[in-house]
């Protein structure tokens, strides 16, 4: 399960990385439905260092309550798991 976590991390935060990217290119956009889903996956953390590093998708709101709420959950389970 920690290696799932990491690597779905890394993966949220090259993603909003490449989002970035593409977005001052001007070309190819990845979707928004995408990147939420990577965070409802388990890439909250990843997502959210992706939005600060990147300065991505830092003013919309919905952004911040996914990731945070899915990340909290994220939390939430694994700590639930260990006991």
């Amino acid at each position: 399960m920690i290696w799932y976590l990491i690597g779905i991390n890394i993966l949220s935060f090259v993603i909003y990385g490449l989002d970035k990217y593409f977005a001052v290119k001007k070309v190819y956009r990845v979707s928004e439905y995408s990147l939420f889903i990577l965070s409802i996956f388990g890439g909250g953390l990843g997502s959210l260092l992706g939005m600060k590093v990147f300065h991505h998708k830092t003013r919309k709101i919905v952004f911040w309550i996914v990731n945070i709420f899915t990340l909290l959950i994220w939390i939430f389970v694994i700590v639930n798991s260990m006991l």
